[in-house]
């Protein structure tokens, strides 16, 4: 550090300055102390300027004495001996990324829902640390219960419990899961807003690898085409993706009944009345409808143009009447261009009245979409082709989507010999599916809304099929490997709450990430223990978990960090200032 001075027409200024190189590798200098002018200096100490340099050359020198303290107090120098082995047993290195949905679990009040719980209960082990964990390892290495004792092991923070408390606390958690779910909604809109004017609703289904079927578990359409029992979950979201609410239900159950008794749960249980239902067809029954129509509910579900009645399935394939969506321009389907219309939608609408509600019906048409469907159909008429060409049909069609359902089959006969089976391509059921290429179809009690807001809310259904991809395939939630039925619910409590705090971090960051570089990072975010003098960051300080450290309120990506410091990161991490 040195001594500086700048100059007016009337005073001169010193100050103390230190040279530094920055982030970009250049060369500058800043102010670190302001020490006065000379008239001030002058007068403050009875010298003249010699004096008052003199003076401020040894403040420069105090200054840098100072300086060079604090940092050697924060340089750390760690010894290693080359000729020294490892100790037995000693852990080196830790897992931290579980720091960063622990800062949501705490903001969602889980601590004190569980405090809640303990209190009913009575029970002496720590329920908050199993459900945290259990979070916290379902999100970020996804294993059995009992395993993911284990993993936990290897948080920077071991577990307060003993692996034979895991089980006893599925039980608690099971049975108080409907509470959990009221109150960690209400706890929700502390964290974000809650976009819940707009209720998405869809079910999916869970096998289990076991032969019998047994309680829940039981043989159904599953999802996946695979042969095991299942079990049902339907699932609430708010417009934004959040989700809201669940339920299970048994495997060979209607999916359409497992409307009702969660929607109820929605109304008394979370106090939640005022808000648009949304679902594809195949949850938007007659009575679905009719049960949305009621209160302060609405709804819009997508509708199977061929299953309309005749006279609205021709309107809606009437190429006239058509607008486009952006200008309301009137425009004629036959006349569009693949090319240059691509980018547009279209749509007409027209009131659609069943037995007992008056509804709109909304016929869109996208040529992209059309152009999409064509070249998928084209494909599998290929694969058509050949089946016709070798003579060989599959003679199970699971998958609705089958190339085979282009594939007729005719057997010809002689008089007095066996049938012959010819196999043919049905041109006329390529056709017929043709007609449909681009179209898309509404329907809403919502008479007089715009047709744009309408289908805005209606294409944000892929949000809660993200939710299902995510439970499946990121945190794993089948096979489920619990068998009776309180540990399954517990276990998808578990995976519930697991998705909302993943929804809500995902959130925090903006939606600059996508799942996979979330959930890549948080992984990768480990820290070697190097004995009493604390821990070094393993990981690359990237953008992301500059991101992660900026919406959580700490930082772990020091060059290292004190034991202290990684207790007081702990405790921000858990709102504990």
């Amino acid at each position: 550090m040195k001594v500086t001075t700048t100059k007016s027409k009337n005073s001169e200024s010193f100050y103390i300055t230190m040279s530094y190189v920055n982030n970009e590798g250049k060369s500058t200098s800043k102010t670190i102390r302001k020490l006065g002018t000379l008239k001030e200096l002058s007068q403050q100490l009875s010298t003249d300027r010699d004096g008052v340099l003199a003076w401020a050359k040894e403040q420069a020198r105090m200054e840098t004495q100072k300086y060079k303290k604090q940092n050697q107090a924060k340089t750390v120098l760690i010894p290693f001996h080359a000729d020294r082995l490892l100790d037995y047993h000693q852990q080196k290195l830790f897992k931290g990324g579980y720091l960063f949905p622990q800062a949501v679990y705490y903001q969602l009040g889980l601590e004190r829902i569980c405090r809640k719980i303990r209190d009913k209960h009575h029970f002496h082990y720590d329920i908050n640390a199993i459900l945290s964990d259990l979070i916290y390892t379902r999100i970020l290495h996804p294993c059995s219960k009992l395993a993911s004792y284990q993993e936990v092991m290897d948080f920077l923070e071991p577990p307060s419990y003993e692996e034979h408390d895991v089980y006893r606390a599925l039980d608690v958690l099971a049975d108080e899961c409907d509470l959990i779910q009221s109150e960690v909604y209400k706890n929700s809109n502390f964290v974000t807003r809650r976009m819940d004017g707009i209720l998405y609703y869809d079910c999916t289904n869970y096998y289990f690898e076991i032969e019998q079927a047994d309680g829940d578990k039981q043989y159904g359409k599953s999802k996946e085409n695979r042969p095991n029992p299942i079990i049902q979950m339907g699932l609430f979201t708010d417009g934004k993706g959040i989700p809201l609410a669940f339920s299970l239900f048994p495997g060979n159950q209607n999916e359409q009944k497992s409307l009702k008794p969660l929607e109820q749960k929605v109304l008394t249980e979370l106090g939640h009345e005022k808000f648009i239902y949304c679902c594809d067809a195949g949850l938007g029954s007659e009575a679905n409808r009719e049960f949305n129509h009621m209160g302060n509910r609405a709804f819009i579900v997508t509708q199977s143009i061929k299953k309309l009645p005749q006279e609205d399935r021709e309107w809606a394939l009437d190429p006239r009447g058509f607008k486009r969506l952006t200008d309301d321009e009137p425009v004629d389907r036959n006349q569009l261009d693949e090319q240059e219309d691509a980018g547009h939608v279209y749509y007409k609408d027209a009131p659609y009245t069943t037995k007992k509600l008056d509804q709109r019906l909304i016929i869109t048409y996208s040529p992209k979409y059309a152009a999409y469907q064509k070249e998928i159909r084209r494909r599998q008429v290929e694969r058509a082709e050949k089946m016709v060409a070798s003579g060989k049909r599959k003679t199970e069609r699971r998958n609705p989507n089958d190339p085979a359902r282009f594939v007729g089959k005719l057997a010809v006969t002689q008089e007095g010999e066996k049938a012959n089976i010819h196999y043919y391509l049905d041109e006329e059921k390529i056709a017929e599916e043709a007609k449909y290429d681009g179209l898309y179809a509404v329907c809403t009690d919502l008479l007089d809304d715009d047709v744009k807001e309408i289908l805005k809310v209606s294409e944000g259904r892929w949000k809660i099929e993200e939710c299902f991809r995510i439970m499946k395939t990121e945190f794993e939630a089948r096979p489920a490997f619990v068998r009776l039925e309180k540990r399954i619910r517990a276990h998808f409590l578990i995976c519930f709450l697991a998705l909302l705090v993943y929804r809500l971090l995902e959130e925090k960051l903006g939606g600059a990430y996508t799942c996979e570089e979330i959930l890549r990072t948080l992984k990768g975010m480990n820290f070697a223990d190097v004995g009493e003098q604390g821990y070094m960051p393993l990981y690359k300080r990237e953008r992301i978990t500059d991101a992660l450290h900026e919406v959580c309120g700490f930082r772990t990506d020091y060059q290292f960090i004190t034991k202290q410091k990684m207790k007081e990161i702990q405790k921000k991490s858990k709102g504990r200032e």
